[in-house]
């Protein structure tokens, strides 16, 4: 008798335990971050944004008792080492999902991540992930960089613009959305001069700037990141070039005019997805309480709320008792309007279009600091589903 109470009362101890969490289960998350690579300018706020996140959704009960365990790697942009690491994640780590980087290792690792069952949020935005058909187990959380280049050109040309060039790397970062804008560009009218490719390490960009000042184009595209835009623009002014620019969702940031000064002034246009840091919004004050105390950037809230959006397809799958990288997807997909705050716009996939939305801020330089100009919603046309 006296041994089968102490048994009960071992059990029910343990009961006790697993409900407060003293005992609480892990569940893992692989984190390929470019750290020291040609985008870790951006990337390493990005990466910090990811840390600061898990720690917040950990000390707030985790999910449903369950601790995030984010298992943080530096691949330096280089797409063997994603590779080796999503191998490494799937196979020895055995996570649940993964908080990934760059187009190139995105794209190259849909097939895999969809074979392996394993959600994949990344900080590529590229708009071919959006297709549940093709990538059903690839998700992210602000608007295709194929929606920010239509909105682009479209606000070029609302703008008066007639002549239209696009710069941008020789990467697919640079290269995948050029189409959508080209596209966009001929259907609104516009005279389309010749690309110029500048590097994300690029350091001087005269002789692409000389070759479009031929053409003379009243906007142009900048596909790059915040240090390469910097040199785009201050040569630009150098050149004495009239062009304006419109700027993809990494070359347009707080410290852009850190880096290009009066160079920046009112002739750079950033489309903008998420809330500044600091911005004055509801999900705000959070993000800041749960920082480190230094200065950030967009690509920290960007971070932030791709491991929110992820944590809340955890709880909702574990809420209907089973969480496994193929609940978490169907879970993922049944978020609808979800609600960050004011962070981003909201939320929503749904099985067939794993497009989050379809809006985007257009920010322009004023004053040496970014200033919204613009909010855009574009209609989410089926056709654009994956392109």
């Amino acid at each position: 008798m006296k041994k089968t109470f102490s048994i009960l009362s071992l059990l029910l101890v343990f009961c006790i335990m697993m409900a407060s969490g003293v005992l609480a289960g892990e569940i893992k998350v692989g984190g390929v971050f470019d750290i020291t690579g040609p985008t870790s300018t951006v990337g390493k706020d990005f990466a910090a944004g990811a840390l600061a996140a898990q720690k917040y959704i950990n000390a707030k009960g985790g999910i449903g008792g369950d601790m995030i365990q984010l298992i943080p790697n530096d691949y330096a942009y280089k797409i063997p080492e994603a590779v080796k690491l999503f191998k490494k994640y799937t196979k020895v780590d055995k996570v649940m999902c993964i908080q990934g980087w760059g187009t190139g290792d995105t794209v190259k690792l849909a097939s895999l991540t969809a074979k392996a069952k394993t959600p994949y949020f990344s900080a590529s935005f590229v708009g071919a992930l959006t297709d549940p058909k093709k990538t059903p187990y690839n998700f992210f959380v602000a608007a295709s960089y194929s929606t920010m280049i239509r909105i682009a050109v479209q606000y070029a040309k609302d703008q008066g613009a007639k002549k239209f060039v696009f710069i941008y790397p020789d990467h697919p970062y640079g290269k995948m959305p050029i189409e959508a804008g080209k596209q966009k560009a001929k259907d609104l009218g516009l005279n389309v001069g010749p690309d110029q490719l500048v590097s994300l390490r690029a350091i001087d960009a005269t002789s692409q700037l000389l070759a479009m000042k031929k053409f003379d184009p009243d906007f142009a595209w900048i596909g790059g990141t915040t240090p390469s835009t910097a040199v785009i623009l201050k040569d630009a002014k150098k050149l004495g070039l009239k062009t304006k620019f419109v700027i993809n969702c990494w070359g347009f940031d707080e410290d852009l005019y850190k880096l290009a000064g009066p160079a920046s002034e009112k002739i750079a246009y950033g489309m903008v997805p998420v809330a500044l840091y600091g911005a004055d919004v509801p999900g705000m004050k959070t993000v800041i309480d749960a920082s480190d105390g230094k200065p950030h950037t967009l690509h920290y809230v960007k971070a932030w709320v791709s491991m929110m959006a992820m944590a809340e397809g955890m709880k909702r799958a574990k809420a209907k008792g089973k969480l496994n990288g193929k609940t978490l997807k169907e879970a993922l997909e049944t978020l609808k309007d979800y609600d960050t705050g004011g962070l981003t716009p909201k939320i929503t996939f749904t099985p067939k279009d794993h497009r989050p939305s379809t809006s985007c801020a257009i920010y322009n330089i004023q004053d040496g600091k970014p200033t919204q100009v613009k909010d855009v919603t574009v209609k989410r046309e089926a056709k654009y589903i994956g392109k």
